[in-house]
């Protein structure tokens, strides 16, 4: 058996204008709803229900979305390691999409949660209870 390359992304340049140009899953609407709302377990729920029913290469995108949420859920639980790790995978998933995909500003939510991170790293490890959760941005939709 192969060993896959844990850089590997699993969406082509080619594949990706056709799937920025469809609509979110509806379960992917409710689980961006619920990382606005700060409520990152059941965000990440939801966001796994799209990603698991999405049939293209679009489910990588919720892949992405969901990891960031991820990142954010583990600055709060004090969990700077955690945090390191999924921001690494939030980067993986999210690193292949344009600015705007689906509606969503993807470059944006890049940036919110690199800023985030920077943060919660100037604080170190252990020291997450300080982090200013005004710096959890929510994710910016394009019409």
């Amino acid at each position: 058996m192969p060993v896959r390359d844990p850089d590997e992304i699993f969406v082509t340049p080619q594949q990706i204008p056709d799937a920025c140009a469809g609509e979110l899953h509806p379960a992917a609407v409710e689980g961006i709803a619920l990382f606005d709302a700060g409520k990152y377990w059941e965000a990440h729920e939801a966001l796994e229900t799209a990603w698991r029913q999405e049939p293209g290469p679009a489910r990588h995108l919720y892949q992405g979305i969901l990891q960031a949420g991820v990142v954010y859920l583990q600055i709060e639980r004090n969990n700077f390691i955690g945090m390191a790790k999924m921001f690494e995978r939030c980067k993986k998933w999210l690193r292949p999409w344009p600015e705007v995909c689906r509606g969503i500003h993807v470059g944006q939510l890049r940036a919110d949660v690199a800023a985030a991170v920077t943060a919660a790293g100037e604080l170190g490890l252990g020291n997450l209870a300080g982090f200013d959760r005004s710096l959890f941005k929510k994710i910016q939709r394009i019409s």
